[in-house]
């Protein structure tokens, strides 16, 4: 299915084309996939080459696990992120593995690192879903050393979409984009 984005200014396909999906095809995802999709995530830039990403991935076929990473979305994304056959929290070190100072770039260099991931899930007919969980600190605590950035629900798209909720699609007023 194509959504191309209304844009005002031409972009490569891959970023056009993207969109969040709340329907998932009951289809796994191999293995090879995964492991591709972080490949890709490795490859971005970050402050002092600290890449203080990493990602916590849940398929359907470790149940206690997949149960433990829906547990910390809020109840209306958990919803419909039950039927993604992956779900993959990031997660951010919050401080320099060298030296130990704080790393203020953390939370971009892991945002840079998740687009790379998203892009390559694109590319290879996925639909990722960024959802911010509010629970997170469930997951466990290590004394404020990382922080979970985000979810992703992931999973090949499923064209027979049942609406979820009155809520309509709204993009804010061109003046308001950055």
């Amino acid at each position: 299915m194509q959504k191309p984005a209304p844009l005002d200014f031409p972009v490569h396909d891959l970023i056009r084309d993207r969109w969040s999906s709340r329907a998932f095809a009951n289809k796994p995802v191999e293995p090879a996939v995964l492991t591709s999709l972080l490949e890709a995530a490795r490859w971005a830039p970050s402050s002092n080459n600290e890449q203080p990403w990493a990602y916590l991935v849940a398929t359907k076929n470790d149940a206690e696990a997949y149960a433990k990473t829906l547990s910390v979305l809020v109840e209306f994304n958990a919803s419909w992120a039950k039927d993604a056959p992956v779900l993959i929290l990031a997660v951010a070190g919050l401080k320099f593995h060298a030296n130990g100072t704080p790393n203020r770039n953390a939370f971009y260099d892991t945002g840079a690192a998740t687009a790379l991931l998203t892009v390559e899930a694109k590319e290879r007919g996925l639909r990722p879903v960024r959802r911010r969980p509010r629970r997170a600190r469930r997951y466990g605590r290590d004394g404020g050393q990382t922080s979970v950035r985000n979810s992703r629900g992931l999973g090949a798209h499923c064209s027979h979409r049942r609406r979820l909720s009155g809520r309509s699609q709204f993009a804010p007023p061109k003046a308001a984009r950055s």
